[in-house]
């Protein structure tokens, strides 16, 4: 058996075009309409692989030049891949595929201390100058918030700091534990526009170190500082917790300490944000490939995975927001600049990781146009009327707020 077998039954739309390595061309037409893709097999062994293991092969084969592309961008392949994949029906192949990453899960997840700054390391002590060609100027490295379709990255990005910190209801003087705080954006964001007193928690090495220099060259010293330490090993009271983009790397086993030790740092009439990538589908595992080389022991969790631990943990969930197509958009910018820049790319590194992260950046905003990835914001509290009745407030606080742009003498670096 080989790949023909995965594709006569996938290709519903369009048709696939495959080269192998003899020069042999088999065609897989659809029969709906779609575009013509033709792809380039150059290993022999790639046609029996991608039959027994899609999922992390074809990230693979991509970014090691097994397979190339002939008359299309990596982008339109995958999502012509996508759409395919939603129309096909089911087969006897599909529990295998689905069933194998779930039935591994929790190893694959589980996030002990030393392991979790191993996690870090791999993707966010990466060189700087990498996530300064693609990322918006304060570096912000999670779901922007796009409240026009015309708007920039920066400006998106602004408008997402902005909606957090009106979900966090922040009086001046109070003290924020920004768990998971990356380059330390939102940090200084609060600080300067909240007048609050804010500690970040990160396990990067490269983040803490150029957190700790924006918030001098700010001059927010003072009100703002950066521990290179695990949630888990947090210790104070704090009047408001946020969480931006870190709970994707927390894992399913560990749920249940995250969440009570969120309640055993936060004040009695304390409020909690959550952000984080979901899944609208229900529970299932992380795709292989993303797992192997971007993200290891990550996960994007259902709500329904969630909810059920908040509850026995005995927090109040006073609000959850959907974001469904932002972190799509979000992608596509970071996708756009990554491409313009990507000889610069190769300069810091190799075509390989290029590639790789090419399909990475394309494959995650195709998982939030066409397989059910989400954003949730979830805002908690210890007592059941810490947060006003209506929502409100919310929305006041950002018309009240103009959106600052960050300026170049902020970037971090």
């Amino acid at each position: 058996m080989s790949y023909s077998v995965l594709l006569r039954h996938l290709v519903c739309c369009g048709t696939l075009r495959v080269i192998e390595t003899s020069g042999h061309v088999q065609t897989f037409a659809g029969i709906e309409p779609g575009p013509t893709l033709t792809i380039r097999f150059h290993d022999k062994s790639l046609e029996r692989q991608l039959l027994f293991n899609p999922r992390l092969y074809l990230g693979e084969a991509y970014m090691n030049g097994r397979l190339t592309i002939e008359n299309a961008s990596l982008y339109d392949f995958l999502d012509f891949v996508a759409v395919n994949m939603n129309r096909a029906p089911k087969s006897w192949v599909s529990p295998f595929y689905d069933g194998f990453g779930k039935a591994f899960r929790f190893f694959q997840q589980w996030n002990p201390l030393q392991r979790a700054r191993q996690n870090v390391a791999h993707h966010y002590d990466l060189s700087g100058a990498l996530y300064d060609l693609f990322l918006d100027r304060d570096r912000q490295y999670s779901c922007a918030y796009f409240t026009a379709p015309d708007q920039t990255i920066d400006q998106a990005q602004a408008n997402k700091k902005r909606h957090i910190a009106a979900k966090l209801l922040l009086e001046p003087g109070q003290h924020v534990l920004d768990i998971g705080c990356g380059w330390g954006g939102l940090a200084l964001y609060l600080a300067k526009e909240c007048a609050v007193e804010v500690t970040g928690l990160t396990l990067s090495v490269e983040q803490h170190r150029v957190a700790e220099r924006r918030a001098a060259v700010a001059g927010l010293s003072h009100k703002v500082r950066f521990k290179l330490v695990d949630y888990r090993e947090e210790k104070g009271r704090y009047d408001r917790i946020v969480s931006v983009g870190m709970f994707e790397h927390v894992g399913v086993p560990q749920y249940s300490t995250f969440f009570r030790r969120v309640k055993e740092l936060l004040n009695e009439d304390g409020v909690a944000l959550l952000h984080s990538i979901g899944r609208a589908d229900g529970p299932a595992a992380t795709n292989p490939w993303l797992r192997k080389y971007i993200f290891p022991g990550g996960y994007a969790p259902a709500l329904s995975e969630v909810l059920p631990v908040v509850e026995r943990t005995g927090l109040f969930v006073t609000d959850i927001e959907i974001l469904r197509l932002h972190y799509a958009e979000t992608l596509k910018a970071w996708r756009t600049r990554f491409l313009a820049e990507r000889e610069r790319v190769r300069a810091l590194y190799d075509d390989r990781f290029c590639r790789m992260w090419e399909f990475y950046l394309a494959g995650s905003e195709i998982a939030f146009r066409h397989h059910g990835h989400i954003v949730f914001q979830m805002q908690m509290a210890r007592q059941v009327d810490t947060v006003p009745l209506t929502r409100d407030y919310m929305f006041d606080w950002e018309r009240s707020h103009q959106v600052p742009m960050p300026s170049s003498a902020g970037r971090a670096a």
